[in-house]
């Protein structure tokens, strides 16, 4: 996965607490069995007037011009803003997927489901937590200041305004670790490679019989 040291980008502030995977990515999407090409259906039922499916052309579907990511000053957001509760509902792992690939990297709440923040973790999607009345404040200057935009320091734990507020926020150790190096659960096993590979030929040494 990318590696996430030091991020600043567009900032869209999403009004909605409680916001649950299947409004992230509709169930329908998850028949497919790819791993890519889920960020067009993002919000699907709130971004698209009438019902998408899986595989299907995406253009030309009606937009729902009130949905906050189809507004024009927050094209190219990186930074999502949204509510307490985020992520809650089904554990499915499409919902990082859908997210990242629509060019999200961020997402600042004052609260998310467990489930669903560790997924984004693993998959490197930065999820921030805040206290409620900080992140009210970003709203409210988000809203009132078109192109306004957030700069995220993983490695020393801040997001910082336009303005030069900072705000320091937790993440737990290894998974700071993690997203600083690009690990995902597969990178960290194969930065073992060479002590498998040598404890593999001991043992096949020690026991040739069942190889």
């Amino acid at each position: 996965m990318e590696k996430f040291v030091r991020k600043e980008g567009l900032v869209a502030p999403l009004d909605r607490a409680n916001v649950d995977t299947d409004a992230i990515i509709p169930k329908q999407f998850l028949k497919s069995i790819k791993r890519t090409g889920f960020g067009v259906n993002l919000f699907d039922e709130w971004r698209y007037l009438d019902r998408g499916e899986p595989d299907s052309d995406n253009t030309g579907r009606p937009l729902n011009a009130d949905f906050v990511l189809n507004r024009k000053r927050f094209e190219g957001v990186t930074v999502m803003l949204a509510r307490e509760n985020f992520g809650c509902g089904s554990s499915r792992e499409h919902a990082p997927w859908a997210l990242l690939q629509f060019g999200i990297q961020t997402i600042i709440a004052p609260s998310f489901a467990d489930i669903f923040y560790t997924n984004s973790l693993k998959n490197g999607l930065l999820l921030i937590t805040l206290d409620p009345q900080i992140v009210d404040k970003l709203f409210q200057e988000t809203e009132s200041h078109e192109g306004y935009r957030l700069a995220v320091d993983l490695e020393q734990q801040t997001v910082s305004t336009p303005s030069g507020d900072s705000y320091k926020f937790d993440i737990d150790p290894h998974r700071k670790h993690c997203m600083l190096n690009g690990l995902d659960d597969i990178g960290l096993t194969l930065a073992h490679a060479d002590s498998i590979k040598t404890f593999e030929a001991k043992h096949k040494s020690a026991q040739p019989w069942l190889f």
